[in-house]
């Protein structure tokens, strides 16, 4: 019989504590329900009470499969626990389980608190035999644990050992300062359960400040730990906290956890974890991390040729895992290290079969390197390679053509007597015979200066004619721009990376020495990658 792990999710608590992370109630409500399709077996939605959002949050979630837990601190010392506001505001949202965090280290019990050794005791102890009587699930997050326990072993027993006792459910290890490592951690959770505490009662919460958080939190479920707490993408403070969107799949698909522990995620919801990855981020506006493991874009990328020839054989000579057991892709990146087995593969994916004797590989291999000689890279631009290699093999489309376009740039005071920039755009493009021009300006919705660039992509996607049904659900997710060589012969290269209602992601690239008529290369790649997915490979 396999030994239940279970897996506590604190994105919406310890996430929000991310520098520039700030949830609204219906976002916290959308990666609940990410989060419960997933499988985990403990959602901690917040601080009912801090602040508006969280209350929000209690008072519109609806029922979960895992356990909502709301999250607080033990009781402030001089007042009973039925007569702390603060505990009372965390009960009252009601959830089926409670986790309180508290002092474990005795340094900041007297310093930071101010209060005694043993007045910090009986502030768990009271705190826990609350919640119990209340008919709550109880936990207790034993703060700066690992630092306390080096310090003072003997009183941070005494905290675990006053939670359990008051009847906690779990008391829980935390690195909160993240500076134990992994066989610090591993050691001390031994230590713990030899002292009388029952690994099935003992959660572990790492932080990730040397970059081990993962490691740690590994290290302590061997140790006997059978809780674990952290966060979707390893958000948090400082430089986050576990990630669960690592630990998870590495506690099914790896030994030896796969055959020793289970959880509540099922392999068909591990295949969704990529998909709930990137959700978060783009709840957060953010562009995901293409090196984060299982998840990100290159987690199964293969540059070099000798990889991908030995790809094409047996994905395994270079992959620990399958992709797809998390939802993730492999994928071949062209670029001038590049072989014919790398090209051969990227066309079969790109759904162009094309036969290994066919002169046009070597020609859109020497292609390739003469653009990236010119500053060009295909590495991450999949989509401008797919279009180069279609233009080579006679199979890209003529949907539509640029006939001009022209950007200018404007820079006044407004009725404010403020310094304001606009920009604006006027293309004119050819379809099916017929000329179309299309002006735009670069202000948003709300009145600020989007850029030069703005303004021509929000032009060129103005008035497609037939294929204008097709981009309208087309944005622009990220932006990068690059000198690829210094003095008077600098060249600027643009990669754009596009999303669209679907949720796939395609990135593009152009170069010119003018920063605006790269970006419209690449934007122009966008919008012809989308149209050949979309519209087929007939010409306009």
């Amino acid at each position: 019989m396999k030994e239940r792990l279970y897996l506590y999710d604190t994105t919406l608590r310890d996430g929000q504590q991310t520098q520039g992370v700030q949830f609204s109630s219906a976002e916290k409500l959308r990666i609940a329900a990410a989060l419960d399709a997933l499988g985990v077996d403990y959602i901690e939605g917040g601080w009912p009470g801090a602040n508006p959002t969280d209350s929000a949050f209690f008072e519109e979630v609806g029922e979960t499969k895992a356990r909502l837990t709301a999250f607080g601190m033990t009781k402030r010392a001089g007042r009973s626990a039925a007569n702390d506001e603060v505990l009372a505001a965390v009960l009252n949202a009601g959830t089926g389980a409670v986790c309180l965090v508290g002092k474990s280290h005795d340094y900041h019990v007297t310093k930071a608190l101010g209060v005694t050794l043993e007045e910090n005791l009986e502030n768990i102890r009271a705190s826990v035999a609350h919640l119990v009587g209340s008919g709550r699930e109880a936990l207790f997050d034993a703060e700066h644990f690992f630092d306390g326990y080096k310090d003072n072993p003997g009183y941070a027993l005494d905290c675990l050992r006053a939670a359990l006792e008051a009847g906690a459910r779990w008391v829980v290890l935390c690195d909160t300062n993240g500076g134990a490592l992994p066989h610090e951690i591993g050691q001390i959770v031994q230590d713990v359960i030899a002292s009388g505490v029952d690994g099935d009662r003992l959660g572990i919460h790492t932080h990730n400040d040397t970059d081990n958080a993962v490691a740690g939190s590994l290290a302590a479920i061997l140790a006997g730990a059978r809780q674990v707490q952290g966060t979707l993408n390893g958000l948090g403070e400082r430089c986050g906290n576990a990630n669960l969107t690592s630990l998870i799949p590495t506690l099914l698909l790896k030994e030896p956890f796969a055959s020793r522990f289970e959880t509540g995620v099922s392999k068909q919801a591990l295949k969704g974890l990529t998909r709930t990855a990137r959700m978060l981020d783009d709840i957060l506006n953010r562009v995901p991390m293409k090196q984060a493991p299982y998840v990100g874009a290159s987690a199964f990328a293969h540059k070099a040729g000798l990889h991908a020839s030995a790809i094409l054989k047996d994905p395994s000579t270079y992959e620990h895992i399958e992709p797809g057991r998390v939802g993730n892709e492999r994928i071949i990146p062209m670029s001038n290290q590049a072989g014919q087995s790398n090209l051969r593969r990227r066309l079969a994916e790109a759904g162009l079969e094309v036969d290994k004797r066919d002169p046009a590989l070597g020609r859109i291999l020497d292609r390739v390197k003469d653009r990236e000689s010119e500053g060009y890279s295909y590495d991450t631009a999949q989509a401008s390679f797919e279009l180069l290699a279609r233009d080579e093999l006679g199979a890209l489309p003529d949907f539509f053509e640029v006939k001009r376009y022209r950007v200018t740039v404007e820079r006044r005071k407004n009725k404010y007597n403020q310094m304001v920039s606009l920009s604006e755009a006027v293309v004119v493009v050819k379809v099916d015979g017929e000329k179309k021009l299309s002006v735009s300006e670069s202000m948003d919705e709300l009145g600020c200066d989007r850029g030069p660039v703005n303004a021509l992509s929000k032009a060129l996607a103005k008035d497609l004619g037939r294929y204008q049904a097709l981009i309208d659900d087309m944005r622009l997710v990220d932006f990068k721009v690059r000198i690829t060589q210094g003095g008077t012969e600098a060249v600027t290269r643009v990669t754009i990376d596009s999303e669209d209602s679907k949720g796939r992601r395609w990135s593009t690239v152009g170069v010119s020495a003018n920063i605006v008529d790269a970006s419209f290369e690449a934007l122009l790649d966008a919008v012809r990658w989308k149209l050949v997915r979309d519209a087929g490979t007939r010409a306009a």
